[in-house]
């Protein structure tokens, strides 16, 4: 589940038998985001429909995939994009250390460098989000 944006986080619940999904608003802008760029790279090329979008999502980028798809399979009824499979490709984080220069991907917590110890690291991957490609026909 996405963690809370602070107190002003707008919120919707999906409610599914047995099951509570919490999404942000902040997917919803996103997704709408992603609906018009591919309807209008779509129009461009006078396609009839868009069949496939693949999205590249870097792992700190906060995006929950769950959460564009749920949003964009409502949004696009009615759209060239009805129906089309949405397609994630998850970068990494990787991590420059400041102080030695090692480059690592860090586990689940802790940005210490396993190389000298400093807590001094730059992200080099981890914070893309874009659209990659769109196939229509």
């Amino acid at each position: 589940m996405p963690k809370s944006r602070g107190p002003l986080a707008r919120r919707f619940v999906q409610r599914v038998p047995g099951l509570i999904i919490e999404c942000t608003m902040h997917e919803l802008s996103v997704t709408q985001s992603i609906l018009d760029i591919a309807c209008r790279h779509a129009q461009e090329a006078d396609a009839e429909r868009i069949v496939r979008i693949h999205l590249v999502i870097g792992d700190l980028s906060s995006i929950v995939d769950d959460s564009v798809q749920f949003y964009f399979d409502f949004i696009s009824k009615d759209s060239l994009a009805e129906g089309a499979e949405l397609v994630f490709r998850r970068i990494p984080i990787e991590l420059r250390c400041r102080a030695c220069g090692h480059q690592w991907n860090p586990p689940d917590s802790g940005w210490q460098c396993p190389n000298c110890g400093q807590l001094q690291a730059d992200a080099i991957t981890g914070r893309e989000f874009f659209v990659e490609s769109i196939e229509v026909e």
